[in-house]
């Protein structure tokens, strides 16, 4: 069945102000649930898990189903186009995605073409998801940002400062140019390819925006993230996109404006009131309530998400986290900020 297009989320991201604001958070599906930990233990490793459609919808639909979250966000990882460009990708139990690191002789033979392709497993995921989703429910897939996956492809793992990544940037213009041509494309089909299969938003993961130059910024971040925008709108892919240039500071005010964004997600650090006016006009915003909070529970908790509420009032607004959930997330202060957010007094905020 198609979605409802009355979902709050994609009213909210048409520009509307939403009656009580939408919530999904990051992570929802994950290592806090019961649930996903028992399906997680039946798969080989992390990749294996990615790969089975099965289990990968059945932990899509785990916090939508335990938390009446308004959206699904699909079950996958940033690091599966690398996958699908030819590279070797392990996810290291307590230590996370490892990669070989690679070099320009090795971006000069990267299997662009057919990339998304050999991802294809994900969007059997999607297509599951979505016939199992409530039609009031709003299903999200996404790529990671390029300059994100290329910091783990050139450095082979995830690092404090990205220097390597910054230094082949700097040292090696050419060949940093065409890895972020291969992870355009790539990136671009992967979300063609996602909405064709359901996905009624699209999202791109800039997790490490922070700490560019507005030169790389631009070079690494803008210009790659406005090229795939244009080739999956030339598709005739229309649904909401939404970008989270995490800890991007000043120059999210660009890549608002510039990529073609339809909403913007906000990290911890940043105060909605103020972005707003610095974003375009009716542009959603995502965002923000500190994972720290989230974790602590309690009176700090619900004070923490009745600032990010009226700090986000003044224009649509998306309620998430400003990163993830995370494992030690307690079930019970997920329900509390969804509670809390429900039987909010709008009254007070919109007089």
């Amino acid at each position: 069945m198609k979605t409802d297009l009355n979902n709050p989320i994609l009213r909210a991201l048409r520009g509307e102000r939403v009656e009580s604001v939408p919530i999904w958070f990051m992570r929802q599906a994950g290592r806090h649930l019961p649930e996903y930990m028992e399906i997680r233990a039946t798969a080989h490793d992390f990749i294996d898990f990615c790969f089975s459609p099965d289990k990968a919808a059945e932990v899509t639909l785990q916090p939508v189903r335990r938390y009446d979250m308004d959206a699904a966000i699909l079950f996958a990882d940033i690091l599966l186009i690398p996958i699908g460009l030819g590279r070797q990708v392990e996810f290291v139990k307590g230590v996370g995605p490892t990669l070989d690191p690679i070099d320009a002789a090795g971006i000069d033979a990267l299997t662009v073409s057919g990339a998304a392709d050999r991802v294809s497993q994900v969007y059997e995921t999607v297509a599951k998801v979505r016939a199992e989703l409530d039609p009031s429910k709003a299903l999200i897939g996404f790529c990671g940002g390029p300059w994100t996956v290329a910091t783990y492809m050139l450095e082979g793992k995830g690092t404090p400062n990205k220097e390597q990544a910054k230094r082949f940037a700097y040292e090696q213009p050419e060949a940093m140019a065409a890895l972020m041509h291969a992870l355009v494309e790539s990136s671009a089909d992967y979300l063609i390819a996602q909405a064709g299969a359901g996905a009624d938003v699209l999202k791109i993961f800039e997790s490490w925006a922070e700490g560019l130059s507005p030169d790389l910024f631009d070079r690494l971040v803008l210009r790659p993230t406005a090229d795939i925008i244009t080739k999956v709108r030339a598709a005739g892919i229309t649904v909401p996109i939404m970008g989270f240039p995490r800890g991007a500071g000043l120059n999210a005010i660009r890549y608002a404006h510039e990529t073609g964004i339809t909403a913007i997600a906000a990290g911890t650090d940043v105060p909605l009131g103020d972005f707003r006016a610095t974003i375009p006009d009716g542009m959603a915003v995502q965002g923000n309530l500190d994972p720290l909070a989230l974790r602590t529970g309690g009176r700090p908790l619900l004070r923490a998400v009745d600032q990010v509420l009226r700090d986000g009032a003044d224009g649509p607004h998306i309620f998430n986290l400003g990163h993830g959930v995370t494992p030690d997330v307690q079930i019970d202060d997920v329900h509390a900020v969804i509670n809390r957010i429900r039987n909010f007094d709008y009254s007070e905020l919109r007089g």
